[in-house]
């Protein structure tokens, strides 16, 4: 593949755009790059559903997708040519449809993306068409932050500190005079991604809390629109808020990022010109944001950590597939039927909405591994699913930090409390009873305890599959038997 310096002469043909990981039309360093290869600025936005990605995704995930590629429609002035099959297949026949002298992308930073491109390129070699990469959905690419010895990061706290030192580029300017390429033909996005939006949540969940829970914005100027609310309202006091699920203290960017319909180097550039940019909140919203770069830049290095995790093979985890007790257990998990209120609001949030609040993601996780003494991927799978912000790197490296394997993972005998978790990050049980509607007769922080209470289970709520004590207890037996 070749990158911006190695450019194709300027010529009086059209460009082709493929978008994947950046359905924006603002600080787009790949728009530029395409606008100023051909003479006359023509260009061609192409998205390509790949059925190998799009078969693997939940509903959500397809949701929010539609929203993003409907709002990037708009952004291109209706010139968005949408197309469905292989992408070594469909980029050269749109080339050749278009008359294109270059295809211009993102440059890929994922395991699958990375092997996409190169059969990509090699296709369009056959036209003498060069695929031309410039930029990244990151605001420091993957790979490029290393130790002094050259070697990457294993830990994240050093990892933040020589990634502020590297620093990133501001945003990208708005190239002028931009001339859209509109005799391709496309497909529509009902045939393209299915005619059902929004199915497939089961009832009890959706149902829940759903009407009263804010969505994470997908398009390009919902996003925006959120950011913007965000700087002003949440900022400063992110570091205090960002824990609370039941207060709205986190700016619900993921779905955004994911899709790169904004760019956390425009992030990065409005906080750093806010009037809150020295207080503690935007500090911490900076690290968070620096979190999703260390995890992209450790699947960079380390394109098997995904799923296979070599730390964690001398665990004894139960078998799903062979045991009926753990095959209920993850069923219960799945749906929030466990007996812990906090682990089962947050579940059936994820169902109802495909968006989960991140600490409620790590006391699930937690309960999934240390409660319930099932196999992180089991999880991973399930998040990666129904997730609307479903990224490889930052959920697969996030659940091995809560199992306590892998790179930088938390210490191994860190075992979140459900319940403790509930009370604190939760205290009048608002969250819960929000998304747990056998609960709502229990006032206050009782809703995370309704065993306690003689009505706790009148209107249906399940008693607890498991004692926490009791598996917190074997989970960290496991753990020292596996350290030998």
């Amino acid at each position: 593949m070749r990158h911006r310096r190695g450019r194709p002469s300027l010529g009086p043909v059209t460009s082709v755009l493929w978008l994947r990981r950046d359905l924006r039309r603002r600080d787009l360093p790949a728009l530029g790059a395409a606008t100023e290869a051909t003479a006359d600025r023509t260009v061609l936005p192409l998205f390509v559903v790949d059925p190998a990605l799009a078969g693997g995704a939940g509903r959500a995930r397809l949701d929010a997708l539609r929203e993003a590629l409907t709002a990037a429609q708009e952004s291109f002035d209706g010139a968005l040519v949408v197309r469905v099959g292989r992408p070594e297949d469909v980029v050269p026949q749109v080339v050749r449809e278009a008359g294109a002298g270059s295809v211009h992308v993102s440059g890929e930073t994922t395991p699958y993306g990375r092997r996409r491109d190169e059969r990509v390129a090699a296709a369009l070699r056959d036209q003498d068409v060069p695929l031309v990469a410039t930029g990244s959905p990151y605001a420091v690419t993957p790979g490029r932050v290393r130790t002094s010895a050259g070697d990457p990061y294993r830990v994240f706290t050093p990892f933040s500190r020589a990634w502020r030192e590297h620093g990133w580029r501001g945003p990208a300017a708005d190239p002028p005079g931009v001339r859209w390429v509109r005799r391709v033909e496309s497909e529509a996005l009902d045939d393209a991604l299915g005619t059902d939006p929004g199915a497939g949540a089961p009832a009890e969940a959706a149902s829940a809390g759903a009407a009263h829970d804010p969505a994470t914005p997908a398009g390009e100027a919902t996003a925006l629109e959120a950011w913007a609310e965000f700087l002003d309202d949440g900022l400063a006091g992110y570091a205090d808020h960002r824990d609370r699920p039941d207060l709205e203290g986190t700016s619900r960017l993921s779905t955004a990022l994911k899709l790169g319909t904004v760019h956390p180097r425009t992030l990065l550039a409005d906080v750093a010109a806010h009037p809150a940019a020295g207080t503690e909140g935007a500090r911490t919203f900076v690290t968070e944001l620096c979190w999703r770069e260390f995890y992209a830049d450790v699947l960079w290095h380390a394109p098997g950590s995904a799923w296979a995790d070599w730390r964690d093979l001398g665990l004894r985890y139960d078998d799903p597939a062979a045991d009926p007790d753990a095959a209920a257990a993850l069923d219960a998990w799945r749906v929030g039927r466990t007996g812990y209120p906090f682990v089962d609001a947050g579940m059936r949030q994820l169902l109802a909405t495909g968006w989960m609040h991140n600490r409620v993601r790590m006391v699930t996780a937690s309960f999934l591994v240390k409660d319930l003494h099932l196999w992180w991927v089991h999880g991973a799978r399930h998040f990666m699913t129904h997730l609307r912000d479903g990224d490889l790197a930052s959920n697969s490296h996030g659940w091995q930090w809560v199992a306590g394997t892998g790179t930088d993972a938390a210490p191994y005998f860190r075992v979140f409390n459900p319940v403790t978790q509930g009370r604190r990050f939760d205290p009048d049980g608002v969250f819960v009873r929000r998304w747990v509607p056998e609960l709502r007769h229990l006032p206050g922080a009782r809703a995370h305890e309704p065993w306690t209470t003689p009505d706790g289970d009148a209107e249906g709520y399940p008693g607890r599959i498991v004692d926490h004590g009791a598996a917190r207890e074997e989970a960290l037996a496991r753990y020292r038997d596996a350290r030998g």
